[in-house]
């Protein structure tokens, strides 16, 4: 069985193409590597990149593309709605074929060390590499932004994994982890003035939930309904919409359909419109198979379904087709991966 590794590295540049373009090709000089997908979010001023290959070839091509990063990034300058903390902002490593959780979690310490030591820059391993149990969580990690960085020197417990004592500023820091496959997904509500109720919305699906003050003055959390879920809201000024964005951080745990269903019941709830969802980079086949099941089932259809069948109705069903269109050949993993050799 040949050895793949998916590389899904976010950068903090997702306005200029020829910034983006030029980090993400960075990786075309390593032979044995294929980029799959580039994604860039105008707003978010973030661009989500995707390529697979062998363990080795993986850790050289992302070497490259966070040395180009530093090269044509400047976080003294930038800003998006997206929290990020660095040039090269994360850099996951997520096993597709022939290998484990424990070898990925090695290549990322790997890649980290080769990053601090020659690129000079701060990094933090997280996830399933992560040195530290606090350094896990990538919402910790990112803790403050960029804009805080500066605060952390010179601090033990924020003391990076690899790099310098001294901070660049220009590139910030990066996150270097293994994890497992991930899903950057959005729901589009409509108006922007509905940024507070989809604020609402988000606290009550994410796993964390919300703090809420007890009559004592303690505070509580509440957790939310779901599980391996992250969210938030913000407004897409360019789609001049409300926006819920979320990591889904495992499939299998709570699938996207179940989380697309609970938020058009409540906004219907509350009189808010859902006009459809955003799928950030790839999606693995089975899930949209799910999505198509689970709608055919909530319309009482039953059958033996193509693969076609239930792809066309889970795009249907979530609305990933309504602010531009899906292409399964171009957005579907497997599909993306089949010439890869």
């Amino acid at each position: 069985m040949i050895k793949i590794v998916k590389c899904v590295p976010n950068i903090s540049n997702g306005k200029n193409p020829e910034v983006y373009n030029a980090v993400a090709n960075s990786i075309k000089k390593i032979k044995g590597v294929k980029l799959l997908h580039v994604h860039p979010g105008f707003s978010a001023n973030r661009t989500v990149i995707t390529f697979v290959g062998t363990p080795t070839a993986v850790v050289d091509a992302a070497f490259e593309l966070i040395k180009t990063a530093k090269e044509l990034i400047d976080m003294t300058s930038q800003d998006g709605i997206h929290s990020r903390m660095g040039a090269a902002d994360v850099c996951p490593l997520v096993p597709l074929s022939g290998v484990s959780m424990y070898e990925c979690a090695q290549l990322a310490r790997k890649l980290g060390k080769k990053v601090g030591e020659e690129l000079g820059v701060w990094v933090y391993l997280y996830e399933f590499a992560a040195a530290k149990p606090e350094f896990k969580n990538l919402t910790f990690v990112r803790k403050g932004q960029y804009e805080h960085l500066k605060e952390r020197i010179g601090r033990p417990e924020w003391k990076p994994d690899f790099g310098p004592e001294k901070l660049d500023e220009k590139f910030g820091a990066v996150a270097i982890g293994a994890r497992k496959v991930l899903l950057a997904y959005n729901i589009n509500v409509e108006n922007r003035q509905n940024l507070s109720v989809v604020k609402e919305i988000a606290r009550n699906i994410r796993e964390s939930g919300r703090v809420i003050k007890n009559t004592n003055g303690t505070k509580k959390r509440i957790p939310g309904i779901f599980k391996s879920v992250k969210a938030d809201a913000w407004i897409i000024p360019e789609y001049n919409h409300a926006q819920i964005t979320m990591n889904l951080t495992d499939v299998e745990v709570t699938p996207v359909h179940l989380v697309y269903d609970e938020v058009v019941k409540q906004c219907e709830a509350r009189g808010v419109k859902v006009t459809g969802s955003e799928l950030i980079g790839l999606i693995p086949l089975k899930v949209l198979h799910d999505a198509g099941e689970y709608s055919f089932k909530k319309k009482g259809i039953s059958g033996d379904f193509s693969d076609d069948e239930l792809i066309a109705e889970a795009v249907d069903f979530l609305g990933l087709d309504k602010f531009e269109k899906f292409d399964p050949h171009e957005r579907i993993l497997e599909n993306k991966i089949l010439d890869y050799n």
